[in-house]
């Protein structure tokens, strides 16, 4: 049995606030939508946003990680994004190959993109 796709859904206290976010600040459509639910995508990327319910309590995301973008112009996107979102850490070029950098979503949660340097 192989995999064919990951669809990160991320907890909000929001709906229409983490929508917008990811709308108005990464160009995110919204392709679907529901009570509690929405599906969001850009280009080869989606990702879904639900409200918390009944089995799982929610008081913040707890997800410890990141999710990690990578657009074909990092440079681009961190102009479009640096003046706009909370900053993790700016661009920069890391010595294992990657140009950089974190934001947070309207939620916490931390946003990477990066781009292989070459």
């Amino acid at each position: 049995m192989r995999l064919t796709k990951l669809v990160p859904m991320l907890r909000v206290h929001d709906l229409e606030e983490s929508i917008h976010f990811y709308h108005d600040l990464l160009g995110f459509r919204c392709t679907g939508r529901m009570e509690g639910w929405a599906s969001l995508q850009k280009d080869d990327v989606e990702l879904m946003l639900a409200l918390p319910n009944e089995h799982e309590p929610f008081d913040k995301p707890k997800f410890t990680g990141s999710i990690y973008f990578q657009p074909d112009d990092v440079d681009a996107f961190w102009k479009q994004l640096k003046d706009k979102a909370t900053i993790v850490y700016p661009i920069e070029n890391f010595e294992y190959g990657m140009r950089e950098f974190a934001i947070l979503d309207n939620n916490g949660y931390c946003l990477q993109f990066g781009k292989e340097i070459r």
